[in-house]
C-alpha cells in the first residue's frame, strides 16, 4: 500500500472529508481511469464521471466489484469504500435524477489517483512562477491538462536537489512541467491561465518567497511558442500591466523530489502565494 500523508490518512482512514471545490479532480473531464490512492485498485472510469456541481468528483457508476457500500453508523447515508483495502472514498446517493443511472458516487479527490488515457499526441510546457507548489496547484486544474510535475530548470547543475536549489546558487528556478491535450488546449491559452495565477509584475520572486529560484519564467520549444508568449505579454502591457516574466528557450527539466509533487493536495491546503484572477476575456 502507498504511504499516506496525515491529511490523506484523515480522509482515507479516519473517514474525513476534503473541503468542497478544493479537490484536484472536481472538474477534471479528461479520459482515463481513477484508482484508489492507497492500494491502486481500479475504481472508476472517466466515462462515468459527470458534472454534479456539488463540490466533489461525481460518478454514476463504478468498476464492477471495486466499491463496497456500508451504511453510516447513524443510518442516514451510505458510505463507499475501496473493496480491496477498505479505504474511505465518500458517499453514494440515489434518486437525485442527475443522470440516467440516477446514482451519484460523491468521492474525495484525495482518495483517488487519476491515470490519464494514453494518447497518440500530447504536448509539454514548462512554466515557473514562484514556489512550484502553487504553480502546480493551479495549472493542474486547467481544462485539457493531463499531468503535472514540479521540478527545476535553467541551472548549471545536473539533477539538482531541493537543498541545492534553496541556496540560490545553482541558477535554477522552481517550475512545473505540464502535459496537455493539444486538441483541447493550446500553448497560448495555457499561458493565459499561467499569467492569471501569479503576480507576473514581481521582479524578485513571488509573494514572500524572494530569490532567483522563485522568478517568473516561461520556456518555449520553438518559434511559434515564442511568438505566442510575446503576443500574450504584449496584450498584458497594452492593458496597463507591468510584466517581469522572462521568456527563455527550453532547457533540461529535472523532476523534483516525490514529497513536492501535488504538495497542497497531500496537505489538504491551498497556496499561500498564488491566487487566480481573470485577466483575459473568455469566449
Amino acid at each position: 500500500m502507498s504511504e499516506l500523508t496525515p491529511f490523506e490518512r484523515h480522509v482515507i482512514e479516519d473517514k474525513g472529508t476534503e473541503p468542497a471545490f478544493s479537490g484536484l479532480y472536481t472538474q477534471t473531464d479528461e479520459p482515463g481511469d481513477y484508482l484508489c490512492k492507497r492500494c491502486d485498485a481500479l475504481l472508476y472510469h472517466s466515462t462515468d464521471k459527470f458534472a454534479s456541481h456539488c463540490g466533489w468528483p461525481s460518478f454514476d457508476d463504478e468498476v464492477p466489484g471495486a466499491v463496497q457500500r456500508n451504511p453510516d453508523a447513524d443510518g442516514r447515508r451510505i458510505e463507499i469504500v475501496c473493496a480491496k483495502c477498505k479505504g474511505h472514498l465518500g458517499h453514494v446517493f440515489e434518486g437525485e435524477g442527475l443522470t440516467s443511472k440516477n446514482t451519484r458516487h460523491c468521492v474525495n479527490s484525495v482518495s483517488l489517483n487519476f491515470k490519464p488515457k494514453l494518447m497518440t499526441q500530447t504536448k509539454k510546457a514548462v512554466l515557473a512562477s514562484g514556489c512550484f507548489w502553487g504553480t502546480q496547484y493551479y495549472l493542474a486544474r486547467v481544462p485539457g491538462v493531463l499531468e503535472t510535475r514540479v521540478g527545476y530548470i535553467d541551472g548549471h547543475v545536473d539533477n539538482p536537489t531541493y537543498k541545492q536549489i534553496c541556496t540560490g546558487n545553482t541558477g535554477h528556478v522552481e517550475a512545473t512541467e505540464v502535459t496537455y491535450d493539444p486538441t483541447k488546449l493550446n500553448f497560448k491559452d495555457l499561458l493565459k491561465y499561467y499569467f492569471e495565477t501569479h503576480d507576473f509584475s514581481q521582479e524578485d520572486g513571488q509573494g514572500p518567497d524572494i530569490g532567483s529560484q522563485y522568478l517568473s519564467v516561461l520556456f518555449y520549444e520553438n518559434e511559434a511558442e515564442k511568438k505566442d508568449a510575446e503576443e500574450v505579454i504584449a496584450y498584458l502591457r497594452e492593458h496597463g500591466h507591468k510584466v517581469a516574466t522572462q521568456i527563455k528557450p527550453m532547457k533540461t527539466f529535472w523532476a523534483g523530489e516525490d514529497y513536492h509533487q501535488l504538495y497542497y493536495e497531500k496537505k489538504g491546503d491551498t497556496p499561500y502565494c498564488h491566487r487566480y484572477r481573470e485577466i483575459f476575456p473568455r469566449s
